[in-house]
């Protein structure tokens, strides 16, 4: 080859390493930009989202592979996950029920050499080809650490071995101190005897099972500069009973529960109950169920569920033994033999006593009765008196007024009974059953008093539906139950609510009500609207009350509100005398009906049901009156109506047999005549 050709062929050589170099490095240059550039702190975490690509989209076995910088740090493959060194116990797969993909990876505990360049690739073992251009590039920057290099990462570690949190600080003079939970280690007696230092990392030996919580290293230098990391540790162990109580009484035809106090971690997997020294299997015994925490629960408890029991949890590492024997006792639940009355009006400075008294269901020995206020409050000392279950109050107060229990109890069950004090110079009850009716600029307004007292005032309380400015008129006529408003708008709906005041101070307000003046805004020629008015009114009356006799008492029968069922706790049925506003009864019920199982004869009784809602508003139905006849008169009235005939019968049957006799013995005389 001559001069002239070594020159071309060295001239076109060099061209084309040029055009390869310079593809390589435009290739480069393309990868680079294509990459997800992330950033995080030393001690923080950091997600690298790697969506897979599926053949025809279907999931098919794949290997995947996480390289950082050409070499593997974590690879997953059919469920098996593994990670290198440096990255175990900090590097996870997302769930893929996220939004991310699915070979995307959460590292934790950031590390100043956590930096750099890493690729996400999968492969397809049984695929030809193996591989599909799934490789995604990130490329992760490590801000921040200008005291920690290596932050501490997640333990599970055995209760009695060793743990290890490493906390190491660029800064050889800088200070470490650790927490747990957020608290200094030297301020936890138990964890600091256990727990030492070197070189900054923490280590505890023996753990606990105490142990598990947050530690956190913070590192300060000379300069003042401070910084944190944290991480968890876990601490596994058998399972096994913490506290057993030598005795356990249940009631007797009632509900009862048997716990096991056990701890576990892992979570429990398996619960062994004996009952003296046999296998109790709830699933064999009828009206005996496992609770989800291992206790049994009795649906009514017997005399045949007396004995020694042992419980003995379990979890994947095992158990520590069964508990120590339980001696289960079936005893009667106390049963009252006087109860107060539902409700006791009394005057201030006056005494009240009421009466309230109970025995053991097996007579054996009386119960505990205690007294106490529904409301919290505490009894006045000074003023009580508690002898034989008997509470005694001395020179009530308005502060007395509220609902009692009297609370009698045994080893078994606790039972109560409510009653209510009512002072009669406290504020009146508010009005009821606001109904109002209207022309084009005026409503009136008509209510039922809340409590028949002397000297009881009104107002009346209006505003506009859509203004939130409220206006007041006050009755000047003492005892009046009717107020005209005047001067409303034509066609504008309205609320209106009537507060009761007397001397003792104003009372409570009326439920509101909405009505809509007559006009061209509006046609409806008069409404009561009974939607929900919101803090006012939340949940409709029942409706459709009614009472029948029945074998068992009297049936008092409703149907559910028109609205606000979703908020409806319970009924109350509450029935009176007459018209008196003291109430003779009432009872709490989730059904649509009731029995009451006597009333008084030749009494007079106005039932009413209220629907409860679950912030304790209250909406009551109209009553419903029954006259319950005097049952004894009309049997005495029967007796004495039946004696009255038989006797009537009686005398004409004798007349008759008196003059069948005086008949034969004419016949016979003729006869005797005629020969």
């Amino acid at each position: 080859m001559d001069a002239s050709s070594r020159n071309r062929h060295a001239f076109s050589s060099t061209i084309l390493l040029l055009l390869i170099g310079r593809g390589a490095v435009f290739s480069l240059m393309e990868e680079e930009k294509q990459a997800t550039m992330l950033s995080t702190k030393v001690g923080e975490y950091v997600v690298f989202n790697c969506p897979l690509d599926f053949p025809h989209d279907y999931v098919i076995p794949y290997i995947l592979r996480w390289n950082k910088e050409g070499a593997l740090v974590f690879s997953s493959y059919d469920g098996g996950l593994q990670a290198t060194e440096g990255y175990a116990g900090r590097i996870s797969l997302v769930s893929p029920d996220t939004s991310y993909g699915r070979g995307s990876i959460n590292l934790t505990n950031i590390r100043e050499s956590d930096g750099g360049w890493y690729e996400c690739s999968v492969f397809f073992p049984n695929r030809t080809p193996s591989t599909r251009p799934n490789g995604t590039w990130f490329h992760l920057s490590v801000e921040g650490g200008t005291l920690l290099t290596i932050p501490p990462i997640n333990q599970t570690t055995l209760a009695g071995e060793t743990a290890q949190f490493t906390c190491v600080s660029k800064d050889k003079d800088a200070v470490v101190t650790w927490y747990k939970d957020g608290v200094q280690l030297s301020n936890i007696p138990d964890l600091n005897n256990r727990a030492s230092t070197s070189n900054g990392s923490l280590i505890i030996s023996p753990t606990d099972v105490t142990d598990p919580g947050e530690y956190s290293c913070a590192v300060k230098n000379s300069r003042g500069d401070k910084q944190t990391a944290s991480a968890y540790l876990n601490v596994q162990y058998k399972a096994k009973v913490v506290k057993s109580l030598s005795e356990v009484y249940l009631p007797y035809g009632r509900s009862g529960i048997l716990d096991c106090h056990f701890l576990s971690n892992p979570p429990l997997t398996n619960i062994r109950w004996e009952k003296d020294g046999f296998l109790f299997d709830p699933y064999n015994v009828p009206g005996v169920f496992y609770r989800k925490n291992g206790s049994l629960y009795f649906t009514k408890v017997n005399e045949s569920h007396s004995g020694r029991y042992t419980c003995t949890p379990g979890n994947e590492l095992g158990t520590e033994g069964p508990s120590p024997p339980i001696n289960v006792i079936v005893q009667r639940p106390p049963m009252f033999t006087i109860v107060p009355h539902n409700l006791y009006l009394r005057k201030s400075g006056e005494t009240l006593e009421m009466p309230c008294d109970a025995v053991d269901g097996d007579d054996n020995h009386k119960p505990k009765i205690a007294w106490l206020r529904k409301d919290s409050l505490a009894l006045p000392l000074d003023r009580i008196k508690m002898q034989n279950g008997n509470l005694t109050i001395k020179n009530l107060r308005d502060s007395d007024r509220g609902l009692y229990q009297c609370v009698a109890s045994n080893e078994a069950a606790t039972i109560s009974s409510d009653t209510e004090i009512m002072i009669d110079n406290v504020a009146p009850r508010a009005p009821y059953n606001l109904s109002a009716t209207s022309n084009e600029n005026s409503v009136t307004l008509t209510w039922v008093p809340g409590f028949e007292r002397p000297k009881v005032e009104y107002s009346v309380w209006y505003r506009a539906a859509d203004t939130p400015e409220w206006r007041t008129t006050k009755i000047t006529n003492q005892g009046a139950n009717q107020k005209t408003v005047s001067n409303l708008s034509p066609g504008r709906l309205y609320e209106f609510m009537v507060l009761s005041q007397d001397r003792h101070g104003d009372g409570m307000f009326s439920k509101a009500i909405r009505v809509s003046t007559k006009g061209w805004r509006s046609n409806n020629v008069s409404l009561h609207e009974t939607t929900p008015l919101g803090q006012f009114q939340q949940i409709g009356p029942p409706r459709n009350v009614s009472v029948s006799l029945t074998a068992d008492g009297y049936l008092v029968t409703w149907q559910p509100p028109e609205f606000g069922r979703d908020e409806l706790r319970e009924y109350r049925v509450r029935w009176t005398q007459a018209s008196m506003e003291y109430f003779y009864g009432s009872a709490e019920t989730q059904d649509t009906m009731f029995i009451v199982p006597s009333l008084e004869e030749d009494k007079t009784y106005y039932f009413e049901v209220l629907a409860v809602s679950h912030n304790d508003f209250q909406a009551a139905s109209n009553k419903y009156m029954l006259h319950v006849p005097g049952y004894r008169q009309i049997r005495a009235i029967a007796v004495g109506v039946a004696v009255g005939i038989a006797f009537l019968l009686v005398a004409a049957g004798g007349s008759w047999y008196v003059r069948q006799l005086y008949i034969k013995r004419l016949q016979q005389e003729a006869k005797e005549e005629a020969y």
